[in-house]
């Protein structure tokens, strides 16, 4: 079982009569680095680690313009303040271990803002379980369709992406299912083997 961490921003605040009491610019407003509804997908497969790059890179959707101001994105990793109070929630994620066991009501999650208080931002953390696929024979869109339509009968799989980049499929899943069941599941379909998974 390989681990995925998915970082959502899912609200900024901010408090003007702090900024305008504390900070050195009475008028900072919200935080530049985030948008709500920014995504951030943190891997520790293959060729990836977004983690050791403190998520540069990692960003997968904003509703900025230009994404080169986002914080994650290609150019500026995360806000040290942001960072450090996700950091050890994605590694645990990254690790498949349970990010806040007993405090939330799915040990894959957890709710976490920064530490700038004046304008902090509040993030989603969450946990993706998939595995990862070896698959010989794959050709085409029609062996994918055929492939993840036997993958899909299992009720625990949620997704499956065909990584042509890579040359491996990732199977997203909620809850466990056995290698053996992917395996036969896949070379069911026809001429495909499935060499690895991981």
């Amino acid at each position: 079982m390989q681990h995925k961490c998915k970082v959502t921003v899912i609200d900024k605040k901010i408090y003007p009569e702090l900024q305008a009491k504390y900070c050195a610019d009475p008028n900072s407003g919200a935080c530049p680095c985030y948008n709500v509804g920014d995504e951030f997908i943190f891997e520790r497969y293959g060729n990836e680690d977004h983690f050791w790059h403190m998520g540069l890179n990692s960003l997968v959707k904003t509703k900025s313009a230009d994404s080169s101001d986002t914080a994650g994105g290609k150019i500026i990793p995360h806000c040290s303040e942001a960072w450090d109070a996700v950091s050890r929630y994605v590694y645990t994620a990254l690790q498949g271990g349970s990010i806040m066991r007993g405090w939330m009501n799915d040990e894959r999650v957890m709710i976490a803002c920064c530490s700038d208080g004046t304008r902090p931002v509040i993030f989603r953390i969450e946990r993706i379980d998939y595995k990862v696929l070896y698959i010989d024979g794959l050709h085409c869109e029609k062996c994918e369709e055929r492939i993840e339509k036997a993958l899909r009968i299992f009720p625990e799989v949620t997704e499956v992406v065909f990584r042509k980049d890579t040359g491996f499929t990732e199977v997203f899943l909620d809850g466990s299912i056995s290698d053996s069941s992917l395996k036969e599941a896949v070379e069911s379909c026809g001429a495909y083997e499935v060499k690895k998974i991981d």
